[in-house]
């Protein structure tokens, strides 16, 4: 592609804005439309000077040229509306998660493949320097074997965020705790150690009952297919304020946590005759009101799907990649739902 990349956001909420920011700051790409369901007065995009649609349907309609979409709707949207995009034979930008069932990811990797199109899924956390030094530290075998990996996630997510007729907390649109707050760092271990076995969990609702349709903490443990065991505790149901996002990893020749809110600080790194780099200051959380979230990253997803589209790149994360961590999570919802009918 010789020109600007040209890029339509669906869904302008707080993510649809955040792309079509990072599309606007990137000198080779170019915002050509924003769409959603709500008003346009509603949703604060006056200062992007483009047209806007309420619909997929009426943006097609119009005719205007674009060579990607970025897919910024609630969850349970994702596949269809991906599908939708590659069936117009152009690339796809997939906010996670993916799907919301390993079965509508594979048909979006079906549709990719059958049209040579593009599918970059968003984990954006893949991009701070802690998560770069650790994978270098993983594949290049310093800790030595893996004997233990804990993954710790403790957020605040109370009424301030689950509003009333809202799609979060929602089966259908939402799907889930760990797909909403806590697939990126699901990601970031599936990304180190591969896929996991064995699963077993409890899973409790503790603050939520009258706010979501699912659980908001769970004590989940398992074992790697490539050895080792590991665990992910998560919860939403911390009172006040994130508490934090930290990742254990105990190894054969040393130790290294990364903690903080966001898996943004090396904690501990203790790796016998290895000195720790000097690494680049990580970006602080998406602030969104009383929220925050993971990384703010996202100028590195859109900067790769430009480099990739111009052929300088590859994906940083490929439809197979998002399709597993989908996987994963299935899963460990499947022994989830087990015991709820077992009760």
């Amino acid at each position: 592609m010789d020109g600007k990349i040209k890029f339509v956001i669906i869904g302008s909420g707080h993510i649809g804005k955040r792309h079509a920011t990072m599309v606007n700051e990137n000198k080779e790409a170019e915002l050509v439309a924003l769409i959603d369901i709500q008003p346009k007065e509603n949703l604060g995009i006056d200062h992007f000077d483009v047209p806007f649609f309420n619909s997929i349907e009426d943006f097609l309609a119009s005719n205007i040229a674009y060579d990607i979409a970025s897919v910024c709707t609630p969850n349970g949207l994702h596949a269809e509306q991906s599908i939708q995009i590659l069936e117009q034979n152009k690339h796809v930008v997939c906010e996670k998660p993916m799907g919301l069932t390993k079965d509508n990811c594979e048909k979006i990797i079906f549709k990719s493949l059958q049209m040579s199109k593009h599918v970059f899924c968003v984990m954006q956390n893949r991009y701070s320097p802690p998560s770069e030094w650790i994978k270098s530290v993983v594949d290049e075998g310093v800790l030595g074997k893996i004997f233990m990996v804990q993954l710790n996630c403790y957020w605040n997510r109370d009424n301030r965020y689950y509003k009333k007729g809202g799609w979060k907390g929602t089966q259908e649109l939402d799907g889930g705790t760990l797909f909403t707050q806590f697939s990126h760092f699901v990601d970031i271990m599936y990304w180190l150690f591969g896929d996991i076995k064995n699963i077993q969990g409890k899973f409790a609702d503790f603050t939520h009952k009258d706010s979501t349709d699912f659980e908001d903490s769970g004590f989940v443990n398992f074992d790697f297919i490539q050895g080792g065991m590991g665990s992910i505790n998560y919860s939403t149901a911390v009172a006040g304020q994130n508490l934090e996002s930290s990742i254990t990893i105990i190894g054969e020749k040393g130790s290294v946590k990364i903690g903080g809110q966001y898996m943004n600080e090396v904690e501990v790194c203790n790796i016998e005759g290895y000195e720790m780099p000097q690494l680049a200051e990580t970006n602080p959380g998406n602030d969104y009101g009383a929220y925050k979230g993971s990384a703010a990253n996202h100028h590195y997803v859109i900067n790769n799907v430009v480099d990739t589209l111009k052929g300088r790149n590859t994906a940083t994360t490929n439809a197979l990649e998002g399709l597993k961590v989908v996987e994963i999570i299935e899963r460990i919802y499947t022994v989830r739902n087990e015991q709820i009918n077992a009760h």
